[in-house]
């Protein structure tokens, strides 16, 4: 069995004093690579380093919703620069979105749009994080004619709104929330969508699965949400593993192991 997580802040100081041991800890378990989104200019480093210090790791960089007051104009040109350069094992743009319920949404608008754009002009996927605006992201990557790959990352909404973003070309991030029992909405969501449209993740520190404590989340319990998703969706894990590890490919255009 082969897993990836497709989205792990595995740079955070969180790591910094057991980042080894959880990986090999998390390879015992089937896991072969992860995905390291990026979230603001002064950590880019440390994403690229981080992953190129370890097999199986690859990075994007991005200018993440949360940080888009830290960053001027300057700082986009950087990352356009640093992307045209194919950096190596950089896979994707991102993370990038927008966050109803942090910052203001009217400001967040331009860094999105112009990292969708640059996506759209390097052919590389875009990894989004939308926090109550899903319907805001479809309508912007429609506005914007988006043609790519994404990954719609963290997903907890409705089955009607992820099947409008996957119609807009976005692969659905499950992750810990499906491990809680009173998330029955995405649950339900989860259960009922294409399995080609789907991706494991972790958002390792954060969104921990079902009994880890907030902060605490690792890629070690990618194979919790595996076990999750094969309850809701009554599939064999081996099945659902083989086709899961092949969307993740697709989504980052290569080969991950």
């Amino acid at each position: 069995m082969k897993l990836v997580d497709a989205h792990c802040h595995f740079d955070f100081p969180r790591f910094d004093r057991c980042r080894a041991s959880e990986l090999e800890a998390a390879k015992q378990v089937g896991l072969v690579g992860l995905v390291i989104p990026g979230v603001k200019r002064p950590d880019w480093g440390r994403v690229r380093d981080t992953a190129l210090a370890h097999s199986g790791l690859y990075y994007c960089l991005g200018i993440h919703p949360w940080f888009v007051s830290e960053h001027s104009a300057e700082d986009l040109e950087c990352l356009s620069q640093t992307l045209r350069a194919m950096p190596q094992r950089c896979v994707g743009v991102g993370e990038c979105g927008l966050d109803r319920l942090r910052g203001n949404m009217n400001d967040q608008y331009p860094w999105f749009e112009a990292q969708i754009s640059l996506a759209s002009e390097l052919g590389l996927a875009l990894v989004i994080h939308s926090v109550r605006a899903h319907d805001e992201v479809h309508a912007t990557l429609r506005r914007l004619n988006w043609s790519g790959r994404a990954l719609l990352h963290g997903f907890s909404g409705s089955f009607q709104q992820a099947k409008k973003l996957i119609d807009q070309g976005c692969f659905i991030g499950v992750g810990g929330v499906i491990t809680h029992s009173r998330a029955s909405k995405t649950r339900d969501a989860i259960a009922r969508l294409p399995l080609e449209s789907l991706v494991l993740e972790t958002d390792a520190p954060d969104m921990a699965p079902e009994g880890i404590d907030a902060g605490s989340n690792s890629p070690l319990y990618l194979r919790r949400i595996l076990d999750s998703l094969c309850e809701i969706r009554d599939e064999p894990p081996d099945q659902l593993a083989g086709v899961l590890f092949e969307n993740t490919e697709r989504l980052y255009g290569q080969s991950l192991w």
